[in-house]
């Protein structure tokens, strides 16, 4: 039972069901590319399906830059991170 402020789940439409077996693909290009956002996290753009195809066409292009040159900064932080424990290893903690 649902309470009177919250809404349910729209019914399923037809044929949408599809079986998805282990270890098989599936695409979600409906729902639109993936931003890598300046922090690491990952989201979509909202408003995908309502763009038109060359509106769709350029942020694809613009995001394949930005998101090469995001996730470049997030793995150099990863490296810079593993950099600074390994070199700390072994050294005596410091005193008050």
């Amino acid at each position: 039972m649902t309470e009177p402020n919250t809404l349910g789940l729209p019914a399923p439409s037809e044929g949408s069901n599809e079986e998805v077996k282990m270890g098989e693909a599936m695409k979600f290009d409906a729902l639109g590319p993936l931003v890598v956002n300046s922090d690491g996290t990952l989201s979509r753009i909202a408003n995908w399906p309502n763009i038109t195809p060359e509106e769709q066409e350029r942020t694809m292009r613009v995001l394949g830059a930005r998101n090469r040159l995001r996730m470049d900064n997030e793995y150099a932080k990863l490296k810079d991170q593993a950099t600074n424990v390994s070199s700390s290893e072994g050294q005596p903690e410091a005193s008050s």
